[in-house]
């Protein structure tokens, strides 16, 4: 019999609404997976249960009296622990700060809390998000709920264990280069990169560079949609962010497939790619490619992608990090001191070409999507590996240039500033779970979201690519 942790976010505040589910009994069980599983797994790090068991009752009384309740009333939330939680320790994953509890909340948590949504924790995250393994030196490595030996992707990678078993129904994730993308494909959940300042991020410390951004995990897509309501708002302290949240609608509606014109990418014409992925992702499109109204394979045209975003990213990590690198370096974990040392290295005509060429990506990418709707490839191009082994050194016994080379099929995207939803699709050739990548161009989450829920239920018609879950925990 599944128990309330494990019904959608969807359904628990529907029940919640009816008052056929109480906060308190969908808290408590939350707690009680959290204790149950969380010791092998290690996806929350700071727990917040004693003012979490407050707010559970304050939200129940509210049930009882029959007043207004807000979007996400009485659900439980995982906070990403790059995310500042007022009263509740916040490390960014560095011993430079494992001892830090800020006075106030960052923007969106604030208005999660606003929402009604209860902050259960913070959820483990690699060193100030540097890499895509959930493993730090505060607080040890993150083990996926399919095989806790493995990676669960980084560096939302916490968010989404906590998800993928049961521990919360909602959580927070940030994605630079598929923060929240490759962790969701990791543990068969949901992950959205939205278009930079649909989410404010005021907090960011690069703060004129969009490519960072802040976006809502979970277990499907209508609850992602719920908790990114709750997260997105005009904020004048960011200066990406615009009334662009107006056109999210209240209720998500599923695209009409047979309308749209899709584009399948296996690689995107330049990214590494295991061969057996690569299978995986033909056999799994095969499945997929009658439900548009025409459906085509076709590589965006990314150039110089790969030497271009290791420019981008190394001057985002001087801005970031090269102080905490000279006043803290023995704190420091290799990601990050590889980081802004390999940034330092670029000369400013390297970071002139850089952004050059960026805007021929960026104007290249969005010109394709004037022929096609929406653009589908893999996640990850490889298997879930040992999370004791920082990073993935070869693919296809060819040696990867950077420890960033592995996920390039998520952070060339990010270049060109896209909408992008990652969709569980089954299980791969090892028995891991298997995400898809749905892309649209800057400025299309509503129309990318819409896709992405339409496909979900494609996707839950055929065995093979319905949302896996692990074993142990209970179907809802």
């Amino acid at each position: 019999m599944s128990q309330p942790c494990d019904l959608s976010a969807a359904q628990a505040r529907r029940l919640i609404g009816i008052k056929a589910l109480s906060p308190v009994e969908l808290l408590e069980s939350c707690a009680r997976r959290i204790a149950e599983q969380d010791t092998r797994l290690n996806a929350f790090v700071a727990l917040d249960l004693e003012r979490a068991r407050r707010q559970a009752q304050v939200a129940q009384d509210a049930v009882v009296k029959g007043g207004p309740l807000g979007l996400l009333h009485g659900l439980p939330v995982g906070v990403k622990d790059l995310d500042a939680t007022a009263g509740l320790t916040t490390t960014w994953g560095s011993l430079i700060y494992k001892d830090f509890v800020p006075d106030e909340d960052d923007v969106h948590v604030r208005r999660i809390r606003s929402a009604g949504g209860i902050v259960m924790g913070k959820t483990n995250t690699p060193e100030f998000g540097a890499g895509s393994n959930t493993t730090n030196r505060v607080y040890g490595a993150t083990g996926n709920p399919f095989d806790s030996e493995k990676t669960c992707g980084g560096s939302s990678g916490g968010s989404a264990v906590a998800l993928a078993s049961g521990m919360v129904p909602l959580a927070t994730g940030s994605d630079y280069g598929g923060s929240l993308r490759t962790p969701a494909a990791f543990c068969g959940v949901v992950g959205f990169r939205p278009s930079p300042g649909l989410v404010p991020y005021p907090a960011r410390t690069a703060l004129f560079s969009p490519m960072s951004v802040l976006g809502p995990m979970a277990r499907t897509v209508a609850d992602a949609h719920m908790l990114l309501k709750a997260e997105i708002g005009t904020d004048k302290l960011d200066p990406f962010s615009s009334d662009d949240h107006q056109s999210i609608p209240a209720q998500l509606e599923p695209a009409d497939l047979s309308t749209l014109k899709a584009a399948f990418s296996v690689d995107l014409g330049c990214a590494p790619m295991d061969r057996d992925i690569a299978g995986v992702f033909d056999a799994r499109s095969a499945l997929l490619r009658s439900a548009f109204r025409s459906a085509e394979t076709r590589d965006p045209a990314l150039g110089n992608a790969m030497e271009i975003f290791e420019v981008i990213r190394g001057l985002n990590f001087v801005t970031n990090h090269s102080e905490h690198l000279e006043n803290h370096r023995e704190l420091l974990g290799s990601n990050v001191v590889d980081n802004v040392e390999r940034g330092l290295r670029f000369s400013i005509a390297d970071v002139a070409r850089a952004q050059l060429e960026q805007a021929l990506i960026y104007q290249r990418f969005n010109r394709m999507f004037e022929e096609i709707d929406v653009l589908i490839c893999p996640t990850a191009a490889i298997s879930p590996f040992a999370h004791a082994k920082l990073y993935p050194d070869s693919i296809n016994g060819v040696k990867l240039p950077t420890y960033m080379s592995w996920y390039a099929i998520t952070y060339l995207l990010s270049l060109a500033l896209p909408s992008i939803v990652s969709l569980p699709c089954g299980l791969d050739h090892m028995g891991m779970p298997f995400g898809i990548q749905v892309v649209g161009p800057v400025g299309s989450d509503a129309k990318v979201l819409a896709i992405a829920a339409a496909l979900e239920q494609e996707l839950a018609r055929h065995p093979q690519t319905r949302r896996p879950i692990p074993s142990w925990v209970s179907a809802p």
